[in-house]
């Protein structure tokens, strides 16, 4: 699935360590271009991409992929990166990030009683 819009604000960058390994998380909002704007919150899971090279204020065609989980008895979704192209006259050479295979989120087991599955 792919989203295209403009970067409007890149969240402080978080991370941890799971039974896996560490994990970093980077998550940004894109504003859509329709008639009716709206604002959509995208995670990079992988930390050999910076999203922040893009910039606020850049147009961008995300490639995404969209999950929901339960966590006690709630339904989180989580909506992921995993290739972002800048929009207009940049060469596609320069401008295209992959994000690769990223960790997984620390499953139910991992996550201690005030932990969040995201």
């Amino acid at each position: 699935m792919e989203i295209t819009g403009k970067i409007v604000q890149i969240l402080p960058a978080t991370g941890g360590q799971s039974a896996k390994g560490g994990w970093k998380r980077q998550d940004f909002i894109i504003e859509t271009v329709e008639q009716y704007p709206k604002k959509v919150c995208i995670s990079n899971w992988n930390d050999k991409v910076e999203l922040t090279q893009q910039g606020i204020g850049a147009q961008v065609k995300a490639s995404i992929n969209i999950e929901s989980r339960e966590f006690n008895g709630k339904w989180y979704t989580d909506v992921r990166v995993w290739k972002m192209e800048t929009m207009g006259g940049a060469r596609q050479a320069d401008s295209t990030f992959d994000t690769g295979n990223y960790p997984p989120p620390p499953s139910n087991e991992e996550l201690g009683p005030d932990d969040m599955p995201f």
